[in-house]
C-alpha cells in the first residue's frame, strides 16, 4: 500500500481551511497534518514540522493572506526547503500573480472553483514532481504573455546541454530531483550527506541558470534524462 500524502493547508478563511480539511481527509491516501491562517504561520508551521521529521509532501497556499501572502511565503520556503512541493489554490487568476507563484517555485496553480477530482489529481502529479498549471489559467498566461510580446523564461530557453554542463553526480541528482524526490530521499538513495546534496542542488541551479528545482525538474523532462 502507498504511503499516505500528507498535507498542509494555508488559507486564512477558516470555513474554506475546515471545508478543505474534510475533503481532504475523506480521500483514501491523504491525510492533513497542520493548518495554517496566514504566510507567516505557514513559513513557522512548515518548519515546526520539518524539524519533527514530519514535513508535509505537498502545501496548499492560498494566495491573499494577511501578514505574508501566499506568493511571498512561497518564496520563503522554497528559500529554506527547496524540495518543498506547492500547490497555489486560490480564486485569482490575475497573470502576475500566476507568474510571480511559480517564478517563486510553487509546482501547481488551481483556482478554488476546481472540483474536488481535479484537486486530488493535481495532488498527486505535484507529489509524484510534476508541475501543473490548471490549463484555463495556463492559456490564459500565454495569451497575456504573447499580446504583451514578452514569455516567462523557460527551463528549455537557459541551456541546450545539461549534460555538458553538470558532472556525473549531479546529472544523477536532477534526475531524482525531477522524480520530485527531497533532498533526504536523494541523499538516503546515493548514500551522500544531505547538506552535500543541498550543495550539488544549488551548484545545479547555478550552472544551468535556473531559479528553483520546479524548473530543474522541467528541464530534466525536456532533455529526457529521466
Amino acid at each position: 500500500m502507498a504511503a499516505e500524502i500528507s498535507i498542509l493547508i494555508c488559507e486564512d478563511q477558516t470555513l474554506m481551511r475546515q471545508g478543505l480539511r474534510t475533503i481532504l481527509e475523506l480521500e483514501p491516501g491523504m491525510k492533513v497534518i497542520g493548518e495554517a491562517a496566514d504566510g507567516e504561520e505557514a513559513v513557522k508551521r512548515y518548519q515546526e514540522l520539518h524539524a519533527e521529521h514530519h514535513e508535509p509532501d505537498i502545501i496548499l497556499m492560498d494566495i491573499e493572506m494577511p501578514h505574508m501572502n501566499g506568493v511571498q511565503a512561497t518564496a520563503a520556503l522554497i528559500k529554506s526547503s527547496p524540495e518543498a512541493h506547492i500547490i497555489i489554490l486560490t480564486t485569482f487568476d490575475y497573470e502576475d500573480y500566476v507568474f510571480d507563484a511559480i517564478k517563486a517555485g510553487a509546482m501547481g496553480y488551481l483556482l478554488k472553483d476546481v472540483p474536488a477530482t481535479e484537486l486530488m489529481a493535481t495532488i498527486h502529479k505535484v507529489h509524484a514532481g510534476e508541475p501543473f498549471i490548471q490549463p484555463k489559467i495556463a492559456n490564459k498566461l500565454l495569451i497575456e504573455f504573447g499580446r504583451q510580446g514578452r514569455s516567462p523564461k523557460a527551463p528549455s530557453t537557459l541551456r541546450t546541454s545539461p549534460e555538458e554542463e553538470l558532472s556525473p553526480r549531479e546529472i544523477e541528482i536532477l534526475k531524482l530531483l525531477a522524480e520530485g524526490a527531497s533532498n533526504r530521499k536523494i541523499a538516503e538513495r546515493l548514500v551522500l550527506a544531505e547538506g552535500t546534496v543541498k550543495n550539488h542542488v544549488s551548484n545545479i541551479l547555478s550552472k544551468l541558470q535556473l531559479e528553483n528545482r520546479t524548473q530543474a525538474a522541467h528541464l530534466a523532462r525536456e532533455r529526457k534524462l529521466l
